[in-house]
């Protein structure tokens, strides 16, 4: 949700906002009532639990490496010959 703010409250409640944008919180400003700008968060990398991974995959088959390895070596050509 994005918040319409004036370009006074931007200066003086710096802080609030500041604690908002890292919420995730956007904001609209504006001067003389009109809207001039926008100040939203920088998109950024989140990393996902550990813990939740983990849970996923165990309920996800098991690998036979040795099939795994049948099947990569029937698609491609993986020779020591080099290539021309």
């Amino acid at each position: 949700m994005t918040e319409s703010i004036s370009q006074r409250e931007l200066r003086n409640d710096n802080g609030r906002i500041m604690r908002a944008l890292d919420e995730g919180r956007s904001f609209v400003i504006s001067r003389n009532g009109q809207p001039i700008g926008e100040l939203r968060p920088l998109r950024r990398d989140r990393l996902v639990d550990a813990g939740l991974v983990t849970a996923v995959f165990e309920r996800a088959p098991r690998l036979d490496a040795g099939r795994l390895r049948e099947d990569v070596d029937a698609f491609l050509d993986q020779g020591h010959e080099p290539r021309a």
